[in-house]
């Protein structure tokens, strides 16, 4: 049966790293939900309950798996859908895989309900909070379990607002530490700077699911850490995301170690377009290209987390506060 789902899920590269594990875990967190509302004029002492934990799903009846295992595995193509929509293209952009058991069993439920523009922003504003909260690195089943039930009252309108997403807490220092794709938040940063009016610096082309793949588009520095090194800019600060953004790699050979001033005039003379158009490429970024004219990292810097910091409130949903110190290496 497995062999026959992967075939189904092959062409979602979202999907690559599915588990048959996975797989269960999300047909009983599933399976229970719709014992739970089968079972709802009983009791609510005596109802069953939600779950994803391995005693529910070593205890999960053949019957039931198959009678919502087809539904759960559509959950995971919409899943996947939807991800590319918000530019997370494949299994290795993908945050934290563990987040895809509920967002696939919640899916299951809705079905096409969640085709409609009100609906994908709820369901991502949760997903968004799950990843920049960083609330699924560890013990996540009794999470599963709120999930299941929260977001989708939530998105039907006949609940409050999930546990996930009063949860979530994005602290600004959090910025200046994001440096790996070992990070979920890293992984999820990374996807909002390629939000729909990204244009790569040197085609002007949209960085969309096509270019993402034609035109090798990675995360690179934006002040080459060649430079930053020969002008004593420490690697905790020029490291960190708030100095990287998706280019082709066409781009960022063009860019080579220079220093932003060089090799912004390059840029520009290949693109071939004028200073107003050029402009806008470049804020397409979430950057003032003033600073790096004038070769201000730090100035650069502090616009730039600033910038993302609204980024990431539009994602949430929610204000951050700017009170808090910086950690150690950051711009205050």
């Amino acid at each position: 049966d497995w062999e026959r789902i992967r075939e189904r899920t092959k062409p979602y590269r979202v999907l690559g790293d599915l588990s048959n594990t996975d797989l269960v875990q999300a047909v009983t967190l599933y399976s229970t939900y719709r014992r739970r509302k089968e079972n709802a004029a009983g009791e609510e002492d005596n109802l069953p309950p939600v779950s994803a934990k391995r005693k529910e799903m070593l205890n999960l009846p053949l019957d039931e798996y198959r009678a919502r295992r087809d539904r759960v595995v559509e959950g995971y193509v919409k899943a996947s859908k939807i991800l590319v929509e918000n530019r997370i293209y494949t299994s290795n952009d993908l945050p934290y895989g563990t987040q895809l058991v509920p967002m696939a069993a919640v899916l299951a439920e809705l079905g096409d309900e969640i085709d409609n523009v009100g609906r994908k922003k709820k369901i991502m504003r949760w997903f968004w909070c799950g990843v920049l909260g960083e609330l699924y690195g560890a013990a996540h089943e009794t999470r599963y379990a709120l999930d299941m039930t929260q977001v989708v009252d939530w998105i039907r309108g006949d609940g409050d607002e999930p546990r996930t997403v009063l949860d979530a807490h994005f602290s600004p220092s959090r910025l200046g530490t994001l440096r790996t794709r070992n990070s979920a938040a890293y992984k999820g940063v990374y996807a909002l700077l390629m939000e729909e009016r990204t244009r790569d610096w040197l085609s002007a082309t949209k960085i969309d699911f096509s270019s993402y793949f034609s035109d090798s588009i990675d995360i690179n520095q934006i002040f080459h850490f060649a430079w930053c090194e020969k002008n004593g800019i420490r690697r905790s600060e020029y490291n960190s995301i708030v100095n990287k953004t998706p280019l082709s790699g066409r781009t960022n050979r063009i860019v080579g170690g220079d220093a932003p001033s060089r090799y912004l005039e390059r840029l520009k003379k290949h693109a071939g377009v004028g200073d107003d158009e050029f402009e806008e490429i470049l804020r397409s970024h979430a950057v003032d290209p003033e600073y790096m004219r004038r070769d201000d990292f730090n100035g650069f810097y502090a616009d730039r987390r600033e910038r993302i910091l609204r980024r990431i409130e539009d994602a949430m949903g929610k204000e951050i506060p700017r009170s808090e110190a910086p950690e150690e290496g950051e711009f205050s």
